[in-house]
């Protein structure tokens, strides 16, 4: 009213100046400033974090106004590093900065939503029948069930209540466990690290009744099998902080500023304070602007580059003048010294498997496994000695309860297994009895390989391989010193890892047979060799592998190579990272701050692992948990091995026996399965509650049951039939994951086999080929369509896989719940908090699963009540299981040896379930933690002191079986028994956990966490800041003051043996499949011919040019995988939908502009998107960033008159190599070890939309009504 009255006035006050007229004071009202002020007044700030695996683990400041989060900035409050070092704050991107906006945006999810002709199927079924018996009879109305699968991803969902969902979900899990079994129900969710709890309830409640939690890491393809291989560990990097340390910095394949905003600092600090940046890269990409040199090899040729690389600081450093350093590294901490047998092979030798103690007279003295304890030669004697450390001192330390002769041994002391001082000798060049031609394996591109291209230029590899896209295979010669030995068999040759090693990289040692100089192209992982192969002069690589050792030599290690998926996604990626970890060990980086590998890709560092486990996956009630890897699930119940084009004998080393690896990948994947090498979900072709009820009636202990109609063929694995209904999934939960959006290769494989639903697969399967069969797996002419009769998902934002969902529940965002998060870049632990209550009708993840827990236990009785379920579960690492197999692979079914549960096949495990006391058990922490204690990687501790602290601090619930157990009622009761019973939030737990690895190790390793014995946090701790973890034997590096965390630190400075065959870091992997395949030793592979170009049906032309190019899907820059690229404001940022990124010569050839919208397509499938036409693609490449959603202004392909994805032309093929299993670190683990998904060797033709089609015509509309 003021302002209306103050321009009625006539007069007006004179204005007043200054500044000698200059200026004037304003009278004008200056309330419109505060809107303003308004936009920035908040309530109160609340400290959270994102979960959305992109390694981050940044903590932000919400900001809430009248019960809203209006917005969000970066915490600045984490605690500081040492002097000189620069700090890890401030921790952000704009990604993460955007995120409050799904909170209230249009795509979040605000209600329960289902299939309309599913609830209208329930009601109708409802009306007469109680919920399990309403499922059970549309379950047995097949028609009905195929007419919602074939409506999935057409749109169709209804809101519905939380009551209603439950309902339909417990009676569908009640119904599938009592009449398929609980193994037909599983759960995918990945990356616990980013939101633990939230993933703990999922698991929890599925390892509760009995179904599988599918593995994502080697899904995913961010595990890297190359370091299993060579440490045993699944990973294990240095943090950020580290990379200032370093004297010698490449990036090999890791877009640091774009994928790793918040720690790109370091990266550029440490090139500041004087640190050489290299960026190995095929394209320009961001990083390549930080780099002081630029290597481009051609993309999938860097095992070449690093080979290369390898030759020259081995001739330089090891061969023509000895390192003191690099030398006494190598002697200590790989297998350099150890001895490896030779096998007689067409009129030469070949390199066989390790020497080990039970191959002596007497077993070498040695009475505790001595199968796997290998041996060396002492330099002082020249003798065979055994040294300490090897996988066999870790087991079997006690007899009967009291220490043994090995106690204490398991360790890198320089000691032989009597206790004489010791020192391997490396080579014996200078003590040789012979020298022996040695035969090694060598795969090249053939004509048309790898420096050939159909797109018209020098770079990439190219679709038309050599047989299955390995090139030519041939036979190396080389001569290499050895050592006669007498053994049980007789006389036999020895060489060691040294002499072997420097034969397959090709060194000129004077016996005539090496690279004549670095210019010899002839001769495999010289420069010159690999110059043909990536394209990268021979006088850089030379220069920069010079470079990199003499650095690591002045410094004692700290040269440094970060990689990332760049590497990790290719076919052979255990051969390009195994080629780089070469590099570093021949320089003695690894376990040295500023030195070593740093592998990011995916938020993998769960630290308080050892706490988690047990709530995650109810290893307080049941043992053991049912756990499947996911890439063998996927592959199997997709039906992807129907169409596979590529056979495990194109990738066969010339030296293998063909006739012991005949068949499919699917067949190798089923042998794996039987020998108890990998998990089987689901296991048998029977109910495993129907089988323990048929053990029981006849008498026979179940696992004798089990292995007796398994060897009579009543029982087969359901792997054998994955075609069968009774081996199909059923019921599937997805949460925390964008599964058909993201991370689904093969995507119309999954919707047309396991959705049953419209697809746009353009290809038929073997069968229409005529290509051979699988030998193991049953063959059915018509492949099943639509295998699972439930898919549930939980999220806050419509996704893709929420499209083709039958149930999409409301979840939390990571403002509305607790919960806890770490990553490996950084030390600290920091909380999800509830800012404001979940919007609408969300629920936690928590909530939600406690929820359905309840009504589930409601429903059970008269359906399911105590149950004895089997289990059946491989031969894990880092138990004594995995020395169960020390003469490899043996197969029952085919009477080569006895099956025996745990060393020849898998464990059967009876577990008994409770299922209607299923919610007690899931809000509870049960008796077994107390009884068993907890523990991680092959040490255990007693934990009851944390249960009573737990019970005081959670306050208790009454049992049925009368005794009081801590409540896990809430999500934030189930954060604090994370942080009550881990040695990284616990000092006393971690106290506990070093004194059990110091009686395996014979040191004092206590004292590494003793200074911090009285620490234990809670979640109103991390609230108040980020917390620094305790140093824990579950990794490998310590959290200290005076150095920055780095892997392997533990190894190198305390003694502590990697979880190796030898103790050691391995060069060498002798299994008999690494050798059959192969990769024996580290060698280049070229990328394989996926068999997916040229073979589908055939394509019409449109009018304009099509070109052949590879296909990569790297990470973007406007999202974190799924997340963010759909919010306003990274569409504002970005080009708003899908997008391919072309090189400019080959759009030219391609008459594209930038912008125009192109399709790319082979036998996997379609997609359309714009182009995106730069000069830092190279040629012959096509790019399109992972995980552009199918939700967002995408048309149909012309190809096949379907919206596609990024994973639309992808397809899974396993490796076989990966499937190895009950052998030291090879050994199956949850995420650890196991075939992996990689997608990078695809390729596709694209050309330019003559017509871009919407796809809203009628017909659409009316499929959609349908």
């Amino acid at each position: 009213m003021t302002d209306f009255i103050d321009q009625l006035r006539f007069l007006t006050p004179a204005r007043q100046t200054f500044s000698r007229g200059w200026g004037s004071t304003d009278t004008q009202p200056r309330g419109w400033e505060d809107a303003y002020r308004s936009r920035w007044q908040h309530d109160r700030v609340v400290r959270s974090t994102h979960g959305v695996n992109c390694t981050g683990s940044c903590s932000w400041k919400i900001y809430v106004k009248n019960g809203i989060v209006t917005w969000e900035t970066q915490q600045t409050d984490y605690p500081r590093n040492r002097p000189g070092l620069p700090d890890h704050e401030p921790r952000g991107c704009p990604r993460g900065a955007s995120y409050s906006w799904y909170m209230y945006g249009p795509n979040r999810i605000k209600h329960p939503l289902a299939r309309a002709s599913l609830v209208r199927a329930w009601r109708q079924h409802r009306k007469a029948l109680p919920p399990v018996a309403a499922w059970q009879a549309m379950m047995a109305d097949r028609e009905l069930v195929r007419s919602y699968q074939r409506e999935r991803g057409l749109g169709g969902l209804v809101r519905i209540s939380w009551e209603e969902a439950n309902d339909i979900i417990a009676a569908a899990n009640i119904h599938t466990a009592r009449t398929h079994g609980p193994d037909r129900i599983v759960g995918f969710s990945p990356i616990p690290a980013m939101s633990m709890v939230s993933y703990a309830a999922g698991t929890r409640y599925l390892s509760l009744i009995g179904g599988a939690a599918l593995s994502f890491y080697d899904w995913y393809c961010d595990l890297p099998p190359a370091s299993p291989q060579v440490w045993g560990e699944q990973t294990d990097v240095s943090e950020s902080a580290d990379w200032y340390a370093s004297g010698y910095l490449i990036l090999w394949g890791s877009n640091v500023p774009q994928t790793r905003t918040p720690d790109a600092h370091f990266m550029a600090e440490a090139r500041y304070r004087g640190t050489k940046v290299v960026a190995v890269t095929p394209d320009y990409a961001e990083v390549t602007k930080f780099g002081d040199e630029w290597l481009h090899p051609r993309q999938g040729t860097d095992a070449a580059l690093a080979l290369a690389m390898g030759h020259v600081i081995l001739n330089e450093f090891h061969i023509q003048r000895q390192d003191p350093y690099f030398t006494d590294y190598c002697r200590r901490f790989t297998d350099m010294p150890q001895l490896v047998l030779l096998e007689a092979k067409d009129g030469a030798w070949v390199p066989g498997r390790f020497l080990r103690a039970a191959d002596l007279p007497g077993a070498g003295g040695e009475g505790n496994n001595p199968q796997w304890k290998t041996l060396v030669v002492d330099e002082a004697t020249g003798d065979l000695a055994i040294p300490q450390g090897s996988a066999g001192f870790r087991w079997g330390q006690e007899e009967n309860g009291q220490p043994g002769p090995d106690q204490g041994k398991w360790s890198l002391r320089p000691e032989t297994s009597g206790g004489q001082e010791l020192h391997p000798l490396l080579s014996l060049e200078n003590t040789r009895d012979d020298l022996l031609e040695v035969l090694f394996p060598c795969f090249e591109s053939g004509e048309g390989g790898a420096d050939e291209n159909q797109g018209g230029g020098r770079q990439g590899p190219s679709p038309q391989q050599k047989g299955s896209g390995q090139g030519i295979r041939r036979i190396l010669r080389r001569f290499v010193p050895v050592k006669r030995v007498q053994t049980t068999t007789g006389e036999a040759y020895v060489a060691t890892v040294f002499d072997l090693n420097a034969a397959q990289y090709g060194i000129d040692r004077g016996y005539g047979d090496g690279a004549a100089s670095y210019d010899d192209a002839t001769t495999p992982n010289t420069p010159a060799w690999q110059e043909a192969i990536t394209g990268v002069p021979r006088a850089q690589v030379i220069r920069i592998a010079r470079e990199f050792a003499a650095n690591a030599a002045a410094t004692k290690g700290r040269s440094m190579v970060i990689m990332g998926a760049g590497l990790n996604h290719w076919y052979h990626m255990d051969m390009s990272y195994r080629a780089i970890i070469a590099m570093l060990l021949l320089c003695g980086c690894v376990g040295q701050p500023g030195g070593g590998w740093a592998h990011y890709v995916g938020q993998e560092k769960l630290r308080p692992q050892a706490g988690w486990q047990p709530l995650a996956f109810a290893t307080d009630w049941n043992r053991p948990a049912r756990q499947m890897n996911a890439t063998s699930f996927f592959y199997a119940h997709t039906d992807q091995w129907r169409y596979e084009t590529v056979s495990p004998s194109d990738l066969l080393s010339p030296l293998a026996d063909r006739s012991r690896f005949t068949g499919s990948m699917i067949d190798f994947n089923v042998r794996a399965e039987r020998m108890g090498w990998l998990p089987s979900v689901p296991q048998l072709n029977a109910n495993p509650l129907h089988v323990a009820a048929q053990a029981r009636q006849t008498g026979m202990e179940v696992s004798d049951y089990v292995v007796s109609r398994l060897q009579s063929g009543e029982l087969r694995f359901a792997s054998e039939d994955p075609d069968s209904p009774e081996s199909f999934p059923r019921n599937m939960f997805v949460w925390r994951s964008n599964l058909l959006g993201a991370s689904g290769k093969g995507h119309e494989y999954f919707l047309k086999h396991l959705l049953g639903t419209r697809n746009g697969l353009m290809r038929g399967d073997i069968g229409t080929t005529g290509a051979p069969k699988p030998e193991e797996v049953v063959w059915r002419p018509q492949a099943p369509e639509g295998k699972l009769d439930l898919l549930v998902t939980l999220d806050f934002r419509m996704s893709s896989t929420c499209l083709y969902s039958d149930i999409v529940l409301p979840t939390a965002t990571f403002y509305e719940k607790n919960d806890l998060n770490t990553t490996d870049m950084h030390p600290f632990i920091h909380p999800f908090t509830v800012a404001v209550e979940p919007a609408w009708e969300a629920r936690s993840d928590w909530d939600i699963f406690k929820g359905l827990a309840k009504r589930f236990s409601e429903l059970c009785p008269g359906w399911l009540g105590q149950e004895e379920d089997v289990v059946g579960t491989p031969i894990l690492h880092d138990t004594a299981g995995e020395l169960a197999q020390p003469d490899g692979p043996l197969d029952w079914r085919k009477g080569e040896c006895a099956p025996l549960p745990g060393r020849t096949m898998p464990n059967f495990t009876v577990v008994a379930r409770d299922y209607p006391r299923t919610y007690e058990r899931f809000t509870s922490l049960g008796p077994l933690l107390a009884e068993r204690g907890n523990g991680t990687k092959g040490i255990s501790w007693p934990t009851w002191p944390e249960i009573e602290r737990l019970k005081a601090f959670n306050g208790t619930t009454d049992s049925a079986t009368g005794s009081a157990r801590a409540r896990i009622e809430t999500d934030l009761d189930a954060a604090e028994v994370i942080l009550s019973l881990a040695p990284e939030t616990n000092g006393a737990v971690a106290v506990r956990a070093w004194q059990a690895l110091s009686r395996k190790t014979g040191g004092d390793l206590a004292r590494l966490a003793q200074g911090r014995a009285d620490e234990r946090m809670t979640h109103g701790d991390l609230q108040t800041q980020p917390r620094r973890v305790i140093t824990s034997p579950t990794w490998s590096g310590i959290e200290s003051a005076r150095t920055t965390y780095c892997a392997s630190y533990t190894n190198v400075h305390e003694g502590v043996p990697w979880r190796t065959l030898t103790g050691r870091q391995q060069f060498y992997q002798d299994h008999e499949w690494m050798r059959a395949f192969g990769v024996g030793f580290c060698t280049w592979r070229p990328p394989l011919n996926l068999g997916s170009h040229g073979q589908g049906r055939p394509v019409a032309p449109n009018g304009h040019p099509e070109l052949v190019l590879n296909f990569i899907t790297p990470h973007q820059k406007w999202g974190i995988h799924s997340s963010y690229g759909d919010n306003l404001l990274m569409l504002t940022l970005s080009r708003g939908g899908p997008t391919v990124w072309l090189s400019e010569k080959d759009a030219t050839r391609l008459g594209v502009a930038d912008n125009d919208w192109i399709e790319a397509f082979n036998s996997n499938g379609a997609l359309a998107a714009r182009a995106v036409v730069s000069q830092r693609v190279p040629e012959g490449m096509s790019m399109m960033y992972h995980a552009q959603e199918k939700t967002l202004n995408v048309p149909g392909a012309e190809a096949n008159k379907r919206r596609g994805l990024h994973n639309s032309v992808t397809r899974v093929v396993p490796n076989p190599v990966h499937m190895i299993g009950g052998y030291a670190q090879l050994s199956y683990g949850f995420n650890y070890y196991g075939t992996v998904g990689s997608n990078r060797d695809e390729f596709v033709t694209v050309r330019k939309m003559a017509q871009v089609d919407w796809l809203e015509g009628p017909q659409e509309r009316q499929e959609t009504k349908a």
